[in-house]
């Protein structure tokens, strides 16, 4: 599907979030449209995997259910569709046993579906079904809780759509894939008021909402791509929406695209190209998961091992699983964890035995900006830490890095985005940057413009570190000026991230203005101070006066005063005045 549909279908689902949400914030509302939209994916798919699975009995199911619809909608020909349908089970019969599949009370099912009818005449096939279903597709969803059958709750009013709904993301959360998703989603609260003061009419607005997406996404097929984009594009436009709230979960694809693009480059020598494969890549920032997705999306297919994520804010933490699933990964090829990085709260990332040390090929993060932290004792002598020491309680941001940098293996390139007070200030910040300086582990540093984010409008930096640099320089990069103004934030167009990333690969100081490689001999007379306008300035060169030449016009001008006076005191004694001195 080209960039016209997919940008069509963004702004069809922004319209839908826009007309449905009401008073409510746009923060709330986002939670329940990406739910839906999550549910109506993680359904079609699985009902088209169902397609292939059945083959021929699900064809036979399909030619059953435009019968049965056709009945439906007249009555004249009930007998003749009986009498077709003798050596199968009519539409009672199906109905029948399809309630006595549902275990769960709560749940509801009318939408007349391939799926369910094969469910309802195989009753004694259906767990072989679902374990093969399970170790294809790598989870199962009951015919009651598909998309198929919620939009037709919600389309005929049905008062038993919320309590369905409730059940369903509960069995999503519970039973559907083999490793849990537990709490998955927690922050979709379906018996909020600001869905409706009582139960009647938050089902009533359920009704509304995925009516009006059901029937606007009729139109546009289920592929990953498509829905995986039109998914990053809602969260970008709720985060928006969100002002800066939204720093807590959204990186901007351009500066995402910037980030990946660096670090699938052969870290030894990027001149060569894209890494063939990554073993391990991390975010250990990671809200919506949008950076982690980027990096998977410039490399080819099966090109890296296993993807890990964590996420401390626990609404950002379920929107990137979902966001995951979402993008055609599968469960076991990504981990998510829902904790506090500074804390290193993650056991996997605990590990003191440093041959099971998990190292990643690819680190990226987008952290807070100066994040206020309380460093007790204990996170002094912290693996992490102990080598460098503490990043100051007013600013965290070189604890993050080190939190990085730490899981970094020795083939790896990390880029994170910081502010740029990493780069100049002093104290426990110097300390700590002077040693990566001087291990060699600061590769690039690269100033952005202004006003890219949605959290802040001041200009941040993206600093690449290596355990394996090559040269004895640090490139800067100030891109700062190059970019294209938008109504909210400032826009990097397409050949400004080409610009910034080919300057990194071939580590290119064409224009002095732009780039250039600086010796560590220069970085340590300058105090190890990083500030970028010290060695690439876009500020326009005096221009240089040669005193010589100066003094030659001044000369000249001077003879020619002296001729002029000269041949007017003439003119004034033939005139018998005074003369001029």
């Amino acid at each position: 599907m080209n960039d016209q549909q997919h940008k069509k279908l963004g702004a069809t689902l922004w319209g839908i979030a826009d007309k449905l949400r009401g008073t409510m914030n746009a923060d709330d509302f986002r939670d329940y449209m990406l739910s839906f939209l999550f549910l109506r994916y993680l359904s079609d798919n699985y009902e088209e995997s169902a397609k292939k699975e059945l083959g021929s009995d699900y064809l036979q199911c399909e030619e059953y259910v435009k019968k049965a619809n056709s009945e439906k909608e007249s009555n004249d020909n009930k007998g003749s569709f009986e009498k077709s349908n003798a050596d199968h089970l009519s539409i009672e019969q199906l109905e029948e046993n399809l309630k006595k599949l549902i275990t769960d009370d709560s749940a509801e099912i009318t939408a007349l579906t391939p799926l369910s009818v094969w469910y309802a005449k195989n009753s004694d096939a259906v767990t072989m079904f679902e374990k093969q279903m399970r170790r294809k597709l790598h989870y199962v969803i009951k015919p009651q809780y598909l998309w198929s059958n919620i939009y037709e709750l919600a389309r005929t009013q049905n008062k038993e759509l919320l309590k369905t709904l409730q059940s369903g993301f509960k069995f999503i959360e519970n039973e559907s894939f083999d490793s849990t998703f537990r709490g998955l989603f927690s922050e979709v609260n379906l018996d909020s008021d600001k869905l409706g003061k009582n139960y009647e009419v938050r089902n009533t607005m359920l009704c509304s909402i995925i009516t009006e997406i059901a029937e606007k996404l009729s139109e546009f097929s289920n592929e990953i791509d498509l829905l995986g984009n039109a998914y990053e594009y809602l969260i970008g436009q709720f985060a928006a929406g969100s002002g800066k709230k939204a720093g807590e979960f959204y990186t901007p694809q351009e500066i995402s695209t910037i980030l990946s693009r660096i670090v699938i480059l052969d870290s030894h020598k990027p001149e060569n190209g894209k890494k063939k494969y990554i073993k391990n890549l991390m975010d250990f920032a990671c809200g919506s998961g949008s950076l982690l997705i980027n990096v998977k999306k410039q490399l080819e297919p099966n090109s890296i091992g296993q993807i890990y994520g964590q996420e401390k804010n626990i609404t950002t933490y379920n929107l990137a699983r979902m966001n995951m699933l979402l993008h055609g990964f599968k469960d076991s090829e990504f981990q998510i964890f829902h904790g506090d990085s500074l804390l290193n709260d993650w056991s996997i990332l605990n590990e003191m035995n440093p041959a099971k040390k998990l190292e990643c090929d690819a680190v990226v993060a987008n952290p807070p900006f100066s994040y206020r932290w309380e460093p007790n004792d204990t996170l002094a002598e912290d693996f992490r830490f102990k080598s460098y020491g503490l990043a100051p309680k007013s600013a965290a941001d070189f604890a993050f890095l080190l939190h990085g940098f730490h899981f970094l293996s020795d083939n790896g390139t990390m880029a994170i985005i910081l502010p740029h007070g990493v780069l100049f200030r002093g104290g426990a910040e110097e300390r700590i940057r002077t040693k990566l300086l001087k291990d060699g582990n600061i590769d690039t540093i690269i100033g952005l413009p202004a006003n890219l984010f949605f959290s802040t409008g001041i200009p941040v930096c993206i600093l690449v570190l290596k355990k394996c640099k090559n040269p004895n320089d640090v490139l800067f990069i100030n891109a700062s000026e190059y970019y294209e103004r938008g109504k909210r934030q400032n826009v990097l167009l397409p050949e400004h991230i080409d610009k910034i990333v080919e300057t990194y690969q071939f580590r290119k100081e064409d224009d002095k203005k732009y780039s250039r490689r600086v010796s560590m001999e220069e970085i340590e007379k300058n105090g190890y101070n990083l500030n970028i306008s010290r060695y690439v300035s876009t500020a326009a060169e005096e221009e240089i006066i040669d005193l010589v030449d100066v003094k030659k016009t001044l000369d000249s001008i001077e003879r020619d005063i002296n001729e002029a006076k000269a041949k007017h005191n003439q003119f004034l004694r033939e005139l018998r005045l005074p003369e001029l001195k």
